[in-house]
């Protein structure tokens, strides 16, 4: 959920922002140009991942803006904007909401302060109060952002796509946050755009196939998380797998997958993703690590799939080391940089330096620490809840079939003259199967029964239907599933052993069925049983 949500804000940043600042017509004074410069460096700066130097361009725009913001508006609130989101992705709260204030302040004297901004200001509020958990304060700005959006484009359903990615990314505040009713409102806000949007003559079928894929996929999220998990699956079956292919649905998919318990599918889906769109970079980060390989790694975990976790485990170590050497070597180079291009502004003593370099280091290591206690954590509850789980089961099946025996015995115990006719030929199947023989053979079907009991089909189907509600191969089934059992209990043999001697051919098969009766695999029965003695 939180890597989508990441996604969703860097495309809400990028689409609400627009992809330039064009001076008006009159001259540019020198303080713009300079400013504009700045900006533009700031962005290079911003697409290749130099944090701290986006940072310091984007400040000094805005900074060099914020004497005489009207010369030009859209400079002004793009720099503060981007300036004020670098402070609060670095985890400055307090500086980023200090840059949005300020504009704020700016924007009320205004009569002309373009609410595409307006915008972008409320925007970003509403986001740091849902990270402060003010919830009721975020609800009235991300109104406010709404509203002053489609002031920008003209008004609500005028197909325009930033109100799409507007909408989205209000949806994805709310759901993480726990309030549905709200997400369910921004949701359909979207949903109402995105046809606005289809009936606009700039319309871009693609992006409309993507978006309603992803909407559908929104919509699977939210009704798992409400409760209705069978209308989520539906509506997530009925996705066609060609509407899968663009990396932001296959990302969708695997939020709802991981939360519906479906750890199977994400886990295909996660290796089909990585198989389509390679990760190309070469700079290993614990962002990379957080919001790609540790989502893999607990997908395949909970699907059971331990043999990929752990090698995923073993690449999540190697890659921490790799992000740890590249961290230090990019925070050296960004502060070289800094300090050379700008030695007035950065005229830092060697030990400030050293200390900051220190410190960095040390958070670093601190959010490794923090990663691998978590991972480990996670891992040792994970399995302490499997291992409980699976001996509750286990006394289940125990204390079930006990029952069962028991049953059984007393109608054996019931005089013949008391017995319905099915019941007396049920009772004489049971007595049948008591011979292992029978039943391990794999070539013992209905019409084996029916010759060994003297009978023919229909009344074995009639009677085990009455007295078990069974079907024949299911009666059959069910003593070579128990005969299997036994030995998991009784003997060291390998499963596949095991499985050959209890008259079950496909592997398949047997742990489909095993599964369906003990609801668990046979290593987790057998380890089970262990932990009973």
């Amino acid at each position: 959920m939180r890597r989508i949500n990441i996604i969703l804000s860097v495309v809400v940043l990028v689409a609400l922002l627009g992809c330039s600042v064009t001076p008006s017509k009159d001259k540019p004074s020198e303080n713009y140009l300079a400013a504009q410069e700045d900006y533009n460096q700031g962005i290079e700066y911003d697409l290749a991942g130099q944090m701290r130097l986006a940072e310091m361009y984007y400040r000094k725009a805005y900074e060099a803006m914020h004497g005489n913001p009207s010369e030009r508006w859209r400079l002004y609130g793009e720099a503060g904007f981007r300036y004020a989101w670098m402070l609060f992705a670095q985890g400055d709260m307090e500086g980023s909401l200090a840059i949005v204030g300020e504009m704020m302040a700016v924007a009320e004297k205004a009569d002309d302060f373009p609410s595409a901004q307006l915008s972008n200001l409320f925007y970003h509020m509403a986001v740091c109060e849902m990270t402060l958990g003010q919830a009721d304060e975020a609800k009235q700005d991300y109104l406010k952002a709404y509203e002053a959006r489609a002031e920008s484009v003209g008004g609500e359903g005028k197909g325009s796509f930033n109100m799409i990615v507007m909408c989205d990314g209000v949806f994805n505040a709310y759901l993480e946050s726990g309030d549905y009713d709200e997400a369910d409102m921004w949701l359909r806000r979207a949903e109402e755009e995105l046809t606005a949007y289809g009936r606009s003559e700039e319309h871009d079928p693609e992006i409309i196939s993507e978006y309603t894929t992803i909407h559908a996929l929104y919509r699977a999220q939210l009704l798992q998380h409400t409760g209705h998990a069978d209308e989520a699956a539906a509506i997530y079956d009925a996705i066609p797998d060609s509407c899968m292919a663009p990396p932001m649905c296959m990302s969708t998919a695997t939020n709802y997958l991981m939360t519906a318990g479906r750890y199977g599918e994400a886990a295909d889906i996660y290796a089909r993703l990585d198989r389509a769109f390679p990760d190309s970079t070469s700079r290993i980060t614990l962002d990379l690590i957080n919001g790609n390989l540790a989502p893999r790694y607990m997908a395949n975990l909970k699907a059971g799939r331990h043999a990929k976790a752990l090698a995923l485990g073993e690449q999540i170590c190697s890659a921490i080391d790799s992000a740890l050497t590249y961290q230090k070597q990019s925070d050296a180079a960004e502060l070289a940089v800094i300090y050379q291009t700008h030695e007035k502004e950065l005229a830092l003593g060697e030990a400030q330096s050293r200390a900051r370099l220190r410190l960095v280091l040390l958070m670093a290591s601190v959010v490794v620490m923090l990663l691998i206690l978590w991972l480990l954590g996670r891992t040792r509850k994970y399995n302490r809840q499997l291992t409980e789980k699976n001996r509750s089961l286990y006394e289940q099946t125990r204390r079930r079939e006990q029952t069962e025996a028991e049953e059984r015995r007393q109608m054996e115990e019931r005089p013949a003259e008391t017995l319905t006719q099915s019941q007396q030929l049920y009772n004489r199947l049971c007595e049948i199967m008591k011979n292992p023989a029978v039943f391990t053979d794999a070539e013992t079907n209905h019409e084996t029964l029916a010759r060994l009991a003297g009978t023919n089909y229909t009344y074995v189907y009639d009677a085990l239907h009455e007295c078990a509600n069974l079907t024949p191969a299911d009666f059959i089934n069910q003593y070579r599933i128990r005969h299997a059992a036994k030995l998991l209990i009784t003997t060291d043999d390998p499963v596949g052993l095991i499985i050959e001697e209890s008259g079950i051919t496909s592997r398949s098969t047997f742990s489909r069925l095993f599964r369906e009766y003990y609801s668990m695999s046979p290593t987790e029965f057998r380890r089970a049983s262990k932990l009973q003695e």
